[in-house]
Parts: C-alpha cells; structure tokens; sequence
C-alpha cells in the first residue's frame, strides 16, 4: 500500500490520512450519526447505543492502562539491548564494520529558547541513547532524517543532530543522512550510504513502538541493495509511565498520547509503511 500511495504522488498526504483513520476523528464522526439517529422517532434507541459507544471509546482512547495492552498485543516490542549482545559487536572484525544508525523522530524548525532550530524531545532522546551506545560499542554513529511529509520546509533532522552530537556531546557523527521523509526512507538512504563504507551489522536505534515497522524496513531495503547485512534492534524509551493504578484507567492527555501512536504504528505496519 505504501508503495501505491507513493506511485499515485500521495506521500504527502500520509500524515493527513493517518489524521483521519486515528482517534478522534473516527469517533466524532460516529458521534455525530449518533446524534443524528437521537432526533429520529425510530432509531432514537441506535443513536444512543452509538452515543454511549462512543463515550466508552473515547474514554479508553485515552487511558494508559489501554495504551500499554494495545502496545503489547499489537506491537511486540523488542527488549533493551543487553550486555552480553553488545560484547560480539565490540570485538574484532565485526567492530570495525558496525554502525549505530539513529531514526529521526521531529525537529523544531525554531526553538525560542535556543535561537535556533532544535530536535524534537523524540529525536533528542533517540540521539542521547544513540551516542551512549557508540561509546560503549566504540561505534561510528549516523543519524537518519530529513523533513517529515508533516512538517515545513526547514533544516534537516540529520542536520540539527550533527551539530547537536558535536557541540553538546562532543562527539561528531560520522554520517548525516537528510534526504529521507519517513521510515522507509530512513532505511533505503542510510543503507545506500552505509553500503559504500563496508557495514554489515546496523545497530538500530529508535522508540520501542516503533521498532517493529523500522527494523522490516532496513531488512526490506537491504534486500533492495543487494546487502547481507544484521539488523541489531536497539529500542528505547522502554520506562513504563509511573502512575498510581486508578491514572491507568481515567482519561489523561499521556493515555490519548500512547493509544494514538500504537495504532498509528499498527497501522502503519498493516499498510507497509
């Protein structure tokens, strides 16, 4: 599907499609059949099954309780890298031909506060684990991302990450990847660069709910490029949101937020994006 929408020049459009197939605008459509079947002498019962349906719907749309059932059945999130996958990848040869590739997650085209353009808070903690995993795997580093289809015209990702990586951290990336605008994007530009330098293990680095769709990317692609090449999932952002148990199931803005970006990745999956 995601090639088909990419033959038909509707790549720009994903962001406003996804828009419309995840809450809430699915549910203030069928709250409004709801109201309209309400005025009707004869479905008048319908319209308030499909009104009160809706208030379950949106209250569960907006639960972490919800958000983290729906994240483990939907999404089979990868645990942490661990100590002992880490140590193979630090020896010889294989050192020499490993990457840690970091996914774009957002940019701010101006942060106020910094006078300049900035990563999104996805982004900036895709790129903090990132480089505290190339330190421990003495591993070159690349960040993967240009202008989302979402976004304005503005800086790169990759751009505002390498100077991030070397001001900040100090530790200057080796490759900057800022033509890709989504996730497959990602995995058929960083590959074509990483190719050309001999790598064959990527390390992967991106959110835990997003790994799924990232890593059959990069497999996928690989395939493209004709490369043998492993692909180390690395996720993060695995921290469970510490709430009292009665916060799981009453509506919060942190609930909608979980329950949004699940069934945005599963539906990303389904469509082979």
């Amino acid at each position: 599907m995601d090639s088909v929408i990419a033959n038909l020049g509707l790549s720009g459009w994903k962001p406003i499609f996804a828009a419309l197939l995840l809450p809430p605008f699915p549910l203030l459509l069928l709250m409004v059949v709801g109201a309209r079947l309400m005025v009707s002498r004869r479905h008048w019962r319908s319209g308030w099954v499909v009104m009160l349906s809706v208030l379950l719907l949106m209250w569960a749309s907006c639960c972490i309780g919800v958000g983290h059932f729906l994240e483990r059945a939907l999404l089979h999130v990868p645990p942490p890298l661990t100590e002992s996958q880490m140590a193979p990848l630090r020896r010889e040869p294989q050192a020499r031909q490993t990457a840690v590739v970091v996914l774009g997650g957002g940019r701010e085209r101006v942060a106020p506060e910094y006078g300049e353009s900035h990563l999104a808070p996805r982004s900036m903690q895709r790129l903090h684990y990132g480089l505290w995993l190339a330190r421990k795997l003495n591993a070159p580093v690349m960040f993967s991302g240009g202008s989302g289809h979402a976004q304005v015209d503005g800086p790169a990702e990759a751009d505002i990450a390498a100077r991030i990586a070397a001001r900040d951290f100090g530790r200057p990336l080796r490759w900057a990847e800022n033509l890709s605008r989504d996730t497959r994007g990602n995995a058929a530009a960083s590959l074509g660069l990483l190719k050309t330098d001999g790598i064959s293990t990527v390390v992967l680095v991106t959110h835990g709910w997003h790994m799924r769709r990232a890593q059959r990317a990069f497999q996928e692609a690989a395939q493209q490029h004709g490369m043998s090449i492993q692909v180390v999932s690395a996720p993060m952002g695995l921290a469970a949101a510490e709430v009292r148990p009665v916060l799981r199931w009453l509506p919060t803005q942190e609930g909608f937020t979980q329950v949004q970006l699940v069934l945005r990745e599963t539906l990303g999956f389904w469509l082979g994006a």
